[in-house]
């Protein structure tokens, strides 16, 4: 059984209608030119026998190995086989703190988009482990979940911004709380971590309580802090309406700072959790996971039954560049 890889390759066959008119264009110019310089008759007898066909043979040839040229990008393709392979992997979500003071610049170009640095750097490491995205702010929203699909993961990463979630603030325990009942699944072995990128500043959203129910499902937590302790940040405010630079209260600019006691009692509170308190600085974060996943149980998973084709481009391939040389052997003249 034939069938092709990509069908819709085959719409290239239309290529094949200027070809022709644009091989018998030239044989009427040829024809034309031919009656402009003598007598019909006397140069059917000057021209040498059958060179009418083999100019046929030499069109025809032409048009055969355009074809081929698109059956063999159709990817045609036969003998399928099922197989069952099988892989080993965690589930990892990125926890991602999308409120305004995750703009503070107080880290290059800004807190969120060194997060976004840093993501991508683990995620170069990851191989059959799947993926998901979770923003939050006042509130949480699922932008991925867990995934093998690397292309649709980053594409929601690159459009984190604060307005990913509906709602202002910092509700770390309702993400982590979100993370752990939407995200994983209730029965799943598989080992589970959370990656929380945030400054820390929580509206009382019980963090620390949040990150023990996770522990019960086996879940570990490595809170990534990031921000000033000292001095803090000011806040951007939204530049598209007319405020200030920066949000005030009370005439005073909101600056925002690091909390990293909060997040060392959340790493804490769920399952081998780490905290990293990266603060103002940098960090490989890629080595740093690499080295913390290694010490993490792997789950073998079976994957979905997949068909396997034998493909069998190379046959028309090799035609078409036959007809081609044959094509250039023939002579018209």
């Amino acid at each position: 059984m034939t069938s092709f890889g990509a069908p819709e390759q085959l719409e290239l066959m239309w290529l094949l209608v200027p070809v022709v008119l644009l091989l018998q264009w030239a044989a009427w110019r040829r024809r034309a030119a031919l009656r402009r310089l003598g007598d019909a008759q006397l140069l059917r007898r000057l021209s040498p026998v059958g060179l009418k066909r083999r100019r046929l043979a030499s069109a025809a040839m032409t048009t055969a190995a355009i074809a081929c040229i698109v059956v063999a990008i159709a990817r045609p393709r036969g003998s399928p086989i099922e197989q069952q392979t099988t892989a080993s992997g965690r589930d990892v979500v990125f926890l991602v703190d999308v409120s305004r003071s995750m703009l503070a610049s107080d880290v290059a170009p800004n807190r969120l988009e060194r997060c976004k640095i840093w993501i991508k750097d683990v995620l170069g490491t990851l191989e059959n482990d799947r993926v998901a995205l979770v923003a939050f702010a006042g509130s949480a929203s699922v932008k991925c979940p867990l995934t093998l699909d690397r292309a649709f993961f980053l594409m929601q990463l690159e459009d984190l911004s604060p307005r990913s979630v509906p709602r202002g603030g910092s509700m770390i325990g309702d993400a982590i709380r979100k993370t752990t009942n939407e995200v994983f699944a209730e029965r799943s072995t598989r080992h589970k971590d959370i990656l929380l990128f945030t400054d820390g500043e929580d509206q009382e959203s019980f963090p620390v309580q949040a990150a023990e129910i996770a522990a019960q499902r086996n879940i570990r937590i490595i809170t990534i802090g990031i921000g000033s302790e000292s001095s803090g940040s000011p806040v951007p405010a939204d530049r598209e309406r007319p405020n200030p630079e920066f949000v005030t209260h009370n005439g005073q600019r909101v600056v925002s700072r690091l909390m990293p006691r909060a997040l060392a009692d959340v790493a804490a509170a769920s399952s081998g959790g780490v905290f990293l308190n990266v603060g103002t600085g940098n960090i490989n974060l890629d080595r740093v996971y690499a080295d913390l996943a290694a010490s993490a149980p792997k789950e073998e998973l079976v994957a979905d039954k997949t068909t396997v084709y034998q493909e069998l481009f190379q046959a028309p391939l090799i035609l078409a560049f036959i007809l081609l040389g044959l094509e250039v052997l023939i002579r018209d003249r």
